[in-house]
């Protein structure tokens, strides 16, 4: 179990770091708060006309704040409740650290010794153009992490009920032990084999349920678009044709270098051929899952527009029905990502390991 929890905080800092990449949009709302403005912010918008685009393209993408909502007083004044995430920044030797509270909507510049930070659309620059290494936790890190601690304090609870010997789940084991029995039975042996797919079982449960917490996160008011972020779908992909190739045996290479019954003349075709297919496998993980989870999000964004574009009650009931419709397909599509990401992993694995017949 501690070598579980050791590696599920691994994958997850990892992928923290490098798909950490805040996208550009205007909202850089970093603390609640209730200081009066009234310029426009976040969506773009005008007071007397609503922007659908902005607002889908607000949600889907990073940034550095944990954005809830806005609300209007009586005077007009618009005030943003969102959450505070740490700005950590590295410029030329020197390490910055602060809240991002500290930019104010991004109207305000912070100075840091003989640095000055501005945050435009989304980024950070220092305003003598100093080079800046940006390592902020920003809301897609923070899902990410939030969603490592999740897996532990999940697992280590079922950890704890087989402890001594008990056989018998109960609590959360008895839910979570039949999907650890399904990721074994239906997608590990069947793929990689049984006398080898133990080795990988570890790396494919950790996928299979990070994928599905985080999909699930971002179904929630205020969550986050993780996996809608390329970034993340990446990394993950990336992590995966690590695994394949580091795996692959002797046979595996043969088929990619020399590959049998092909004529020696047809070899400098089909080696770059094999080559691009290495890549592609993983390429096509990376796509499938952010397209799938970034085009729910548009969808169930796009018909709640309906109600405030057409301002009509009769628009209003049947595009909130329709959202309410795909966001319950959104659960399942979110269990679904999350088993065909495990299963052509699986798949991809099996076939790096599989023996000469």
């Amino acid at each position: 179990m501690k070598k579980a929890v050791v590696f599920i905080t691994f994958f997850s800092l990892l992928i923290s770091a490098l798909a950490h990449g805040p996208e550009d949009h205007n909202n850089q709302t970093l603390h609640v708060e209730q200081e009066h403005h009234t310029t426009d912010h976040a969506h773009g918008e005008s007071d007397n006309e609503f922007n659908p685009k902005e607002t889908i393209i607000h949600h889907i993408l990073d940034a550095h704040d944990w954005h809830f909502l806005d609300y209007k007083t009586a005077d007009g004044a618009t005030h943003p409740v969102s959450i505070p995430l740490p700005i950590i920044l590295y410029t030329e030797g020197n390490l910055d650290v602060f809240m991002s509270s500290a930019f104010h909507h991004g109207h305000e510049t912070v100075k840091k010794g003989d640095r000055h930070y501005e945050l435009a659309h989304g980024h950070i620059n220092e305003l003598s153009g100093k080079k800046v290494l940006d390592f902020s936790i920003t809301k897609n890190a923070a899902t990410i992490l939030l969603a490592a601690i999740l897996l532990m304090l999940i697992f280590t609870a079922v950890a704890r009920n087989y402890k001594n010997g008990n056989l018998k789940p109960t609590g959360i084991a008895s839910f979570l032990e039949p999907l650890i029995l399904f990721v074994k039975d239906e997608i590990a042996i069947p793929n990689i084999g049984k006398h080898k797919h133990q080795k990988y079982l570890p790396y494919l449960l950790t996928l299979f349920f990070f994928i599905w917490i985080i999909n699930l996160m971002g179904l929630l008011p205020g969550g986050s678009n993780t996996t809608g972020n390329i970034s993340v779908t990446l990394v993950l992909a990336f992590f995966t044709m690590i695994i394949v190739n580091f795996s692959g045996n002797k046979n595996y290479w043969k088929h990619i270098f020399a590959t049998p019954g092909v004529p020696a003349w047809l070899l400098p075709i089909m080696i770059p051929v094999e080559i691009i297919g290495i890549i592609s496998k993983p390429f096509a993980l990376m796509i499938r899952l952010f397209a799938n989870i970034t085009a729910g999000h548009i969808v169930i964004l796009s018909l709640i527009s309906l109600v405030f574009i057409f301002k009509s009650v009769l628009a209003g009931i049947p595009a909130v029905l329709m959202a309410l419709f795909i966001s319950v397909l959104e659960l399942l599509v979110a269990a679904l990502q999350a088993y065909i990401f495990t299963l052509l992993t699986a798949l991809f694995i099996g076939l790096a390991v599989e023996e000469h017949h």
